[in-house]
């Protein structure tokens, strides 16, 4: 195997024999296969697209493949080795929508090759040895390191677009021009000559069509459940039964909510579910008592000490220990060997799971963190936040998130937001936020100094909020009193950075250390076009901003 997709891979090069995200060496290897596969789709599905046809139940495949293979949701290759199979009948349905499109065309039909004329094997070990021939290795010995890592981060930024896209698409939201994105980048990946100029300029327009994405997403959920409001969250737990939700999935929640309801249970988030207490369709729910711990990455420790059940609806999930092995349970495409899967919503085992299980014996101490500060609730404070800029009682702004994990030097994050002046407002959002967020920053003419965005696909929010404030200054972005300090971990984060840069974003401050498929060559690319910084000391980047050198 080898695998460098996320900022935590085996000594900042790639993991070869076994995973630090908890990957065995079939796994990865039967995702590699997997976006092969879908390649092979994308080849029929974006030359039938070109004609005019589509099939929806092929465009979704290729979006839930695509998710399926992002770091922390499957590591199941039993489960891994159904989606194979059913890629191969998927195929032939793009095969025959094309050939179907271009004889009512008129046109001449391709014979293709590559990924499209791939035929499953019968077993485990069969696709395994297929999936061996189709690694990232092969593609860097071919085309060279600059040429496969470009091809990586085009990958990588549309594996994390279709995330955000699955979680809308769940909330009945999709969108034709992303669908027709996926498949052209993957039939490109597939067919095309690596050239750095084209895929840069993928790159970019993967970038625009994430932004896509996440207004999507955002719409979603603000017409399911209203736009988030400045919401006090109990971070301590309350006596009782308990099951604690992390993931992203709202529905999820919003399911298990409703079919806990009048049962004894509270129920909790973890992780990057603590937004949702935000909005009003879920917190009306008077069993939603507050939040659990902290970020993706302290979960073994969190979660062996929590005394009920435990549901991960989307990625982030890591190796359950024996601990609590047969109380968590997972949905969606979230999946881990062993671990018990929730099919079609149906949330009775885990009911069952918190029932039989202990629960909180009595109520923690008193204490909270305040949630919701979306771009409707920023945006409604407008006024306040533009006179604060005006009479000097804000100097300035910055967004410190993104995507966390457990390398050494992330301790960075939390150094630079302790020691952001008085005067200046941070925006977070993501997991990332957990390094600081139970700190207590004050607040600037009655505004809090912490304003929490909301989850890594919130991203859109702190864009609106940058854009609402350069229309009100008359300025661009760039120009603003904002500085970006990002954290990246996996390819949701990729997609947020090449939106970024979709927008012209410059002087992003990124760490802790840039993803291992960015080449030297590459890196000079981002540098001198955006000026992307990799992250050196909190007090040597706090002390370069504040002086004006970007």
């Amino acid at each position: 195997m080898f695998c460098f997709q996320c900022e935590q891979t085996s000594k900042g090069t790639g993991c070869t024999e076994f995973a630090t995200c908890g990957k065995d060496e079939n796994s990865a290897i039967l995702q590699d296969l997997l976006i092969h596969a879908t390649k092979g789709i994308a080849q029929y599905n974006h030359r039938a697209r070109q004609l005019g046809a589509q099939d929806r139940q092929v465009d979704r495949f290729i979006l839930e493949a695509l998710f399926a293979t992002v770091t922390n949701v499957n590591f199941d290759s039993e489960r891994l080795a159904e989606t194979l199979q059913q890629a191969a009948r998927v195929r032939d349905t793009a095969k025959r929508l094309y050939q179907d499109a271009a004889a009512k065309a008129g046109k001449s039909i391709e014979e293709l090759s590559g990924a499209a004329t791939w035929t499953p094997a019968e077993d485990v070990p069969g696709l395994v040895q297929q999936g061996e021939m189709v690694s990232v290795l092969s593609r860097r010995d071919r085309f060279g390191p600059d040429a496969a890592g470009l091809q990586e981060l085009l990958l990588y930024g549309v594996k994390g677009a279709a995330a955000y896209a699955d979680h809308a698409l769940i909330l009945d939201s999709e969108d034709d021009e992303v669908y027709a994105f996926f498949s052209e980048a993957l039939w490109d990946l597939a067919e095309q000559a690596p050239e750095v100029d084209r895929l840069v300029g993928l790159c970019l327009k993967c970038g625009e069509i994430n932004l896509k994405v996440m207004e999507l997403l955002d719409a979603a959920h603000t017409n399911t459940y209203g736009h988030p409001t400045p919401t006090s969250v109990r971070v301590e737990p309350v006596k009782g039964k308990a099951i604690v939700v992390s993931g992203h999935d709202l529905k999820d929640l919003e399911e298990l909510l409703k079919q806990t309801e009048g049962k004894g249970i509270n129920i909790y988030t973890h992780g990057e579910m603590l937004p949702a207490h935000g909005y009003p369709g879920l917190k009306k729910y008077s069993h939603f008592v507050g939040n659990y711990g902290g970020a993706w990455q302290d979960q073994k420790l969190e979660f062996a000490k929590f005394p009920g059940a435990i549901l991960m609806t989307t990625n982030c999930i890591q190796e359950p220990n024996e601990l609590y092995q047969d109380r968590i349970f997972t949905c969606g495409l979230v999946a881990w060997p062993g671990v018990k899967h929730i099919s079609n919503r149906d949330f009775t085992p885990v009911i069952e799971a918190a029932l039989a299980a202990p629960g909180f014996a009595e109520d923690g101490p008193d204490r909270s963190i305040t949630v919701g500060f979306g771009h409707n609730a920023v945006l409604g404070v407008a006024d306040q936040v533009i006179e604060g800029v005006k009479s000097g009682a804000i100097k300035r702004f910055f967004l410190i998130g993104g995507c966390d994990g457990a390398r050494t030097g992330r301790d960075y994050f939390t150094e630079f937001a302790e020691s952001v002046p008085d005067d200046c407002v941070i925006l977070t959002l993501a997991c990332g936020k957990f390094r600081f967020n139970k700190l207590d920053f004050g607040t600037i003419g009655g505004i809090p100094r912490l304003l929490d965005l909301g989850q890594c696909n919130d991203a859109y929010s702190a864009i609106k909020i940058a854009s609402a404030l350069a229309d009100a200054f008359k300025c661009g972005v760039n120009d603003l009193p904002l500085s970006m300090i990002l954290s990246w971990f996996e390819q949701k984060a990729v997609a947020i950075l090449l939106t970024l840069l979709h927008l012209g974003i410059k002087n992003i401050r990124l760490g802790p250390t840039l993803p291992a498929f960015v080449t030297p060559n590459v890196l000079n690319v981002l540098v001198e076009n955006f000026n992307l910084m990799p992250i050196k000391s909190a007090r040597e980047d706090l002390d370069a901003i504040l002086s004006g050198a970007a």
